[in-house]
């Protein structure tokens, strides 16, 4: 029995080390994807074709070309971060992205739209 109980032990302990390595692995992948296409980003941004929403995604604001796969990806990139943000903080992944939201208006360049806490649209 006791044999068991450790074999246990040993294959659970396996187990959350394999889990949190592959959390690990999508946080950085996800990094690694918004660092690949942040020119584009800033591009679609400094167009005005997207916005910063006050959710901490991207918003398209003018349709048209590749925008609209650009977010997507974007947000579910995000999503991720936000996400793991929110599981050690201790707060929910919407007010992950909300703080992360004020943090990236704060930090825009001119010319950028920013969706207020209010819902309004403004360029920074």
């Amino acid at each position: 029995m006791n044999t068991q109980l450790r074999l246990f032990v040993l294959l659970a302990l396996a187990f959350f080390s394999l889990a949190g390595s592959a959390v690990a692995q999508d946080i950085a992948a996800a990094k690694q994807r918004m660092a690949s296409r942040q020119s584009e980003v800033a591009s679609l941004k400094t167009s005005g074709a997207v916005g910063e929403n006050n959710r901490g995604l991207l918003e398209v604001r003018r349709s048209g070309g590749a925008s609209a796969k650009v977010v997507a990806d974007e947000n579910s990139d995000r999503g991720v971060l936000y996400a793991e943000v929110a599981k050690r903080t201790g707060v929910s992944v919407d007010d992950s992205g909300r703080a992360r939201a004020k943090q990236i208006a704060a930090n825009s360049a001119a010319g950028v739209w920013i969706q207020k806490e209010d819902g309004s649209w403004h360029q920074k």
